[in-house]
């Protein structure tokens, strides 16, 4: 089983990136299922349901998030009716949505769990104690188990990768936009990247305006961010999976800079 996921998509220019390339790659790698963290993909911040109809259509099986996932309040009344999206399962239980969803892929069933790191970010559950509690819901049946752990420290990340190495199938890491070389199959059969990158502007501070973001690092005043434009980076991975097993055999970085 060969599964393609998309690192965070950023506004419309990572939209385009992603639909413009999802159909190569698909026919490229074989892919059966789709992925992608979504939660800035309505004008860098956020999602709506108009956005997520659009990535539907555009062949994404499971949608990702994180702490931006509530930035469009638009959103929060309608999640538990978008089906293929998810939020981190270490949110307050009175969240709307879910953080576990099973697909029933071609090959086998497959589980996605959304996770939010606890260091450097906004207060929630401890992800390590609350992965435990969503491996043990799942039906035995389910062998192929995926993890988008979106979280901002680097160790917390890696920990989690060995933390869950041999009991789920991969181990993605999203929320900083910048990619990571350390894709690697750990001993016991589980696939880790400590960050899969973003889909957006490349000539951009992870994905809004330079100017920007340097007027608020110089003066510290909160204003309006703007998702930059220009040349689009594409970054994501293919993994491929044991479906018997739910090990996985490889994770393949793949990384393109695209024209306007």
């Amino acid at each position: 089983m060969r599964i393609l996921f998309f690192g965070d998509i950023v506004g419309k220019p990572g939209r385009k990136a992603v639909q413009r390339t999802l159909p190569e790659l698909c026919e490229l790698y074989q892919v059966e299922l789709v992925g992608a963290n979504v939660e800035n993909s309505a004008g860098g911040f956020g999602l709506t349901s108009e956005v997520y109809e659009q990535l539907v259509e555009m062949g994404i099986d499971f949608m990702t998030s994180g702490n931006h996932i509530w930035d469009k309040k638009e959103i929060i009344g309608k999640m538990d009716d978008l089906e293929r999206l998810l939020r981190p399962a270490n949110f307050s239980p009175r969240a709307p949505g879910s953080g576990t969803l099973i697909l029933k892929a071609k090959s086998a069933p497959v589980a996605v769990i959304n996770l939010n790191g606890r260091v450097f970010m906004e207060p929630c559950e401890c992800p390590f104690l609350t992965i435990e509690q969503e491996l043990a819901n799942l039906p035995q049946e389910v062998k192929v188990i995926l993890v988008d752990f979106h979280g901002e420290a680097t160790s917390e990340k890696n920990a989690m990768g060995w933390f869950l190495d041999g009991r789920v199938s991969a181990v993605l890491g999203t929320h900083t936009h910048i990619p990571t070389a350390d894709e690697r199959v750990l001993p016991q059969g589980t696939a880790y990247i400590t960050d899969v990158g973003m889909c957006g502007p490349i000539n951009s501070v992870i994905g809004i305006k330079p100017s920007q973001t340097l007027e608020r690092f110089l003066t510290g005043i909160p204003h309006r961010f703007e998702v930059a434009s220009g040349p689009i980076w594409l970054n994501a991975v293919v993994l491929d999976i044991d479906e018997a097993t739910g090990k996985a055999r490889s994770i393949e970085r793949i990384q393109k800079i695209l024209n306007h």
